[in-house]
């Protein structure tokens, strides 16, 4: 069975806005859908080529696929808002396995807060000592492959396409699903106990995310490395090639994403927003498109901002600004 470019069931815009489609399809167009984001095109851009399948059959997608779970009745995601703050934590003992529930979970979590703009963040954490030990096995069967598929493209969708950064804190092994998860946070915070890995390979298989990620994030060598090796990766050197913002001790830890927390949400929401579309809809683009995108974001929508004029005057009058989040 040919592996499957994208998942084409769940989308999502820049205001925030999750836009779930028909539940009679999910797989997989060579096409971009055309409400996508600039993120999701240019991470998928050069792993065109391929023969899509499409999958018909509702039931094929199970219930999961076409109803989210509600927060209430989150099973391995522990949910809450604190203040600016939306935290979701992998708990799922003891090696925090995924399966279409819980990637269910954490997709529903973040679209939750997509439109609520006094959430300015969120922070996806674990408990236990791991981070991801990956995908259950039991999730790995022809029977259910479409349904897996189905909701690693809800969880990962939700954390490319959300409008809010995404602050990823990893103090144990991440492993495949695991290591993705991680590799999609806009900021990393790890510990020296972290590790990450692609052991698919090791499996007769490949991490088809990883495949269109890690290039854009490490570069295509330090891709391959990880990919086709299947060999787990330090802490450190995570944070030598890029993969990891900071690394801190153990101790430390909490410490640090508080002041990172405190650093983020100290920003204006909306320009929060704006500087992540700015960046992440340059990917993939020639430099002269790239510039021209952030410019036009700049020009266009972050002008008529009045947290953009309060930060003018703040500077001029010499005080810290006051932002109204709009």
């Amino acid at each position: 069975m040919r592996l499957l470019e994208r998942p084409s069931c769940r989308t999502s815009n820049w205001s925030g806005r999750s836009n779930t489609l028909p539940g009679k399809k999910i797989l997989v167009s060579r096409r971009t859908p055309p409400n996508a984001t600039p993120k999701t095109m240019a991470m998928t851009r050069e792993a065109r080529g391929g023969r899509g399948v499409d999958v018909r059959s509702p039931e094929m997608l199970g219930t999961l696929a076409t109803h989210a779970p509600r927060i209430e009745e989150f099973q391995f995601v522990k949910f809450r808002v604190e203040g600016e703050v939306a935290h979701l934590r992998l708990d799922r003992p003891d090696q925090n396995l995924l399966n279409e529930r819980m990637l269910m979970e954490i997709a529903a979590g973040i679209n939750s807060v997509s439109e609520k703009r006094e959430v300015k963040m969120v922070l996806l954490d674990s408990a236990g000592k791991a981070f991801s030990g990956g995908i259950e096995l039991g999730e790995y069967t022809q029977r259910r492959v479409f349904q897996l598929l189905d909701a690693f493209h809800s969880a990962f969708a939700a954390m490319m396409d959300t409008s809010k950064p995404v602050i990823v804190v990893v103090n144990g092994p991440a492993y495949g699903g695991g290591a993705e998860l991680a590799a999609l946070g806009d900021l990393v915070i790890a510990t020296p106990n972290a590790k990450f890995a692609q052991p698919e390979i090791k499996l007769g298989a490949f991490p088809p995310l990883a495949a269109a990620v890690l290039p854009y994030i490490l570069g295509p060598k330090m891709a391959m490395e990880l990919v086709l090796t299947g060999e787990a990766m330090s802490a450190e050197r995570a944070r030598e090639v890029g993969l990891v913002n900071f690394l801190v001790p153990e101790d430390k830890l909490i410490d640090k994403v508080d002041e990172i927390i405190g650093r983020v949400t100290a920003q204006s929401g909306p320009v929060l927003t704006m500087a992540k579309k700015a960046i992440l809809g340059s990917l993939g683009l020639p430099l002269r498109e790239g510039v021209r995108n952030s410019m036009k974001v700049f020009l266009n929508e972050l002008a008529d901002l009045e947290d953009s004029q309060e930060g003018l005057r703040a500077l001029v009058e010499k005080r810290a600004p006051k932002w109204k989040n709009r």
